[in-house]
């Protein structure tokens, strides 16, 4: 239910989760699961990317400082905007097809990869982020999480779950859109964990819809890539500068249909929905084809 923490499996798909059910983990390291990039960018260019990367963050957490105090929200549209910029930045292609509704709750569950999936996530709609609290200590990152309104949870505390869903639900309510990761914990993208089921019932105590989305990282007119995957005891600096020196790497968003409020009263029934809506890791490229957004309406992928 957390962002960002470890883990994808080897070669088969759904490996059972090493953790606890509130403290769920996945299988892998990034010296078994991470693929090395086939072509790499001049040392120069990397740390360009690292630059602009930290050029961007420090601009999004001087906008929201000057704002926080006067109780303004910075409007969706630069933020969407920013978000994309941030994964451009680190040297991603970004191609979105489909669209999320705004102005009412909404529960955004993905499958998790990468520290990538967040500004992804965010360009499609930003929202709140059910976090782990070790997030809270990243440095510019952290801040930003906790100004954005991130729903920090404490994963030591199993006895923390209800009110985690309480917090979660009374956000929904709100109109407030939350992003989960039903898994738990990162996997490399070519395989993947069980939607644990906790977040799925504070959209039904909140009466919202489900909105899955599907990301997919490849290196360009190749399969799933593993490379950006944030996995195991990998740190935060060695996967940011791992992703920085690749070439060719693309992300691919996905919204799926929206699962709506009344069709599932059971939140079993409704983890599985959101999971086979997501698709299994590492499946089909998109083609490109029209895609049932968010609020129904087909559109056409655009890359940027």
């Amino acid at each position: 239910m957390t962002a960002p923490t470890g883990g994808a499996a080897p070669a088969h798909a759904h490996a059972a989760d090493t953790g606890t059910v509130w403290r769920p983990s996945a299988p892998c390291t990034p010296r078994i699961c991470v693929e090395p990039a086939a072509r790499t960018r001049a040392l120069p260019w990397a740390v360009l990317r690292v630059t602009a990367l930290l050029l961007l963050l420090a601009a999004g957490l001087t906008v929201r400082l000057a704002t926080a105090p006067l109780g303004a929200r910075v409007p969706p549209g630069p933020v969407r905007h920013w978000c994309r910029w941030v994964v451009r930045a680190a040297g991603l292609r970004v191609r979105i097809d489909g669209a999320a509704t705004t102005g009412t709750g909404v529960l955004i569950v993905a499958r998790h990869v990468s520290w990538l999936d967040i500004p992804l996530l965010a360009a499609v709609r930003p929202a709140r982020m059910l976090a782990k609290s070790e997030i809270r200590s990243w440095p510019v990152a952290g801040r930003l999480a906790a100004l954005g309104g991130a729903l920090f949870i404490d994963r030591d505390r199993i006895r923390a779950l209800h009110g985690t869903v309480a917090r979660i639900a009374g956000a929904l309510r709100s109109g407030a859109a939350v992003v989960v990761f039903p898994e738990g914990s990162t996997w490399c993208g070519r395989s993947g964990g069980r939607f644990r089921r906790a977040a799925f019932q504070a959209a039904l105590d909140a009466d919202v819809p489900v909105l899955p989305v599907r990301l997919r990282y490849r290196v360009t007119g190749g399969p799933a890539a593993t490379l950006p995957a944030f996995v195991g005891d990998d740190t935060l600096l060695a996967s940011v500068w791992r992703v920085v020196r690749a070439r060719g790497l693309s992300a691919e968003v996905e919204v799926r249909a929206p699962l709506v409020p009344g069709a599932m009263t059971d939140r079993r029934a409704l983890a599985g929905a959101a999971e086979r809506a997501v698709g299994t890791p590492g499946d089909a490229v998109l083609a490109g084809e029209a895609v049932p957004a968010g609020d129904g309406v087909p559109r056409v992928g655009v890359t940027a």
